[in-house]
């Protein structure tokens, strides 16, 4: 009987999404990739400027055309402007696919995670103007704010206007818990007014592969001596230690894992009321694993290696306890600083794929 359930599933991750209360959303918005995802049981997919950039690099030839077009219908545009016209429109793309999702679940799911401007992580004001923009482009759009110190008030703020947040740039528990704690704020404004909640469907993301990496460059630079097996935990173990906190205080927001860079990213948090959100190449190298599909979420990661983490690492002592990191320190994490300049860095890059086009070097 088991394995007449199980020949019914077409993969690993459709398995997931059909046994468990685990989410699956797909970390990009190429419609290509995201229909594969959908057809494994995807419910979800992010838009940000790194994913655009690659969107564009994969299929510039079916953009060419319409990025000329942006440049004729917006004369006086810059290329930045253009760019950013170039990551509505292939958000609004993906939502569309999403819709009947976002339309049975009953915004649970189905959403389009769109980043706003990581250039505007300092600015709470136009981190919330942005979101209510981005929250308009179609009604199924969930708005990634960087969990900074001015990106806190800004989910606040943002929740409070009935918008769906997906808080991003995060990777440690303290980070989470001010999540939690604003858009809570946000929801009992919202509540005390008699406003609506039961559509919004706000997550936290916690970029575990991001916090793994901190630690190995860790180990360069202070000359740290470490089973290297051990760091490929620290994401998992924030997560779970997380996740368990979470349910204890009966918070309103979801945990999604992002940023994979190994299966336990996804196999060691099956099981929670939580999102994964693997990249498509990682979900066909999930979906191919072999792995078993069974809960984990709440199988602790083993003491020795936490202990060992603590005793090496003063920022993994930092991301697992709850007052590792104050709000005004959340701008200057090491993890932080490397994920802002990779996503601005991002943005300039976007902004020279528009100037090729609109710009040819005449030289070339």
């Amino acid at each position: 009987m088991a394995n007449a359930i199980a020949a019914a599933f077409k993969s690993p991750l459709h398995k997931m999404t059909q046994t468990t209360p685990t989410c699956l959303w797909n970390d990009s918005a190429s419609i290509e990739e995201l229909t594969y995802s959908i057809e494994h049981g995807g419910v979800g997919a992010t838009c940000n400027p790194v994913i655009v950039l690659g969107v564009l690099k994969k299929e510039l030839a079916n953009w060419k055309n319409r990025i000329e077009g942006l440049l004729k219908e917006f004369p006086t545009a810059t290329e930045d402007e253009i760019a950013w016209k170039v990551v509505r429109e292939i958000s609004v793309r993906a939502a569309a696919l999403l819709k009947p999702v976002f339309d049975s679940q009953g915004g649970k799911n189905g959403r389009l995670s769109i980043q706003t401007d990581p250039r505007l992580y300092r600015d709470t004001k136009s981190i919330v103007a942005q979101a209510e923009e981005f929250s308009r482009l179609a009604p199924n759009m969930i708005v990634k704010i960087p969990v900074t110190s001015a990106g806190i008030p800004a989910i606040e703020e943002a929740t409070y206007r009935g918008i769906s947040i997906n808080a991003t740039v995060c990777f440690t528990l303290p980070q989470c818990v001010a999540v939690a704690e604003a858009v809570e704020r946000g929801l009992k404004r919202r509540e005390k007014e008699g406003k609506e909640i039961r559509s919004m469907g706000p997550v936290c993301t916690i970029m575990v592969g991001r916090l793994d990496d901190w630690l190995k460059v860790l180990i360069e630079k202070e000359n740290v001596a470490i089973d290297p097996g051990y760091t490929e935990w620290a994401g998992v173990a924030v997560f779970k230690k997380t996740y368990k906190l979470f349910r204890e205080r009966g918070s309103r927001i979801r945990l999604l894992s992002a940023a994979f860079r190994n299966p336990m990213h996804w196999s060691e948090l099956i099981g929670g009321d939580i999102v994964v959100s693997p990249p498509y190449p990682w979900q066909v190298r999930l979906n191919q694993s072999g792995i078993e599909v069974v809960s984990r979420i709440d199988k602790p990661v083993t003491g020795e290696i936490v202990e060992e983490l603590g005793r090496k690492f003063q920022d993994f002592r930092r991301a697992y306890s709850e007052n590792g990191i104050s709000i005004a320190e959340f701008d200057s994490f090491g993890p932080t600083r490397r994920t802002l300049r990779q996503f601005v860095a991002a943005c300039h890059d976007l902004d020279a794929v528009v100037r090729d086009i609109m710009l040819p070097n005449p030289d070339v």
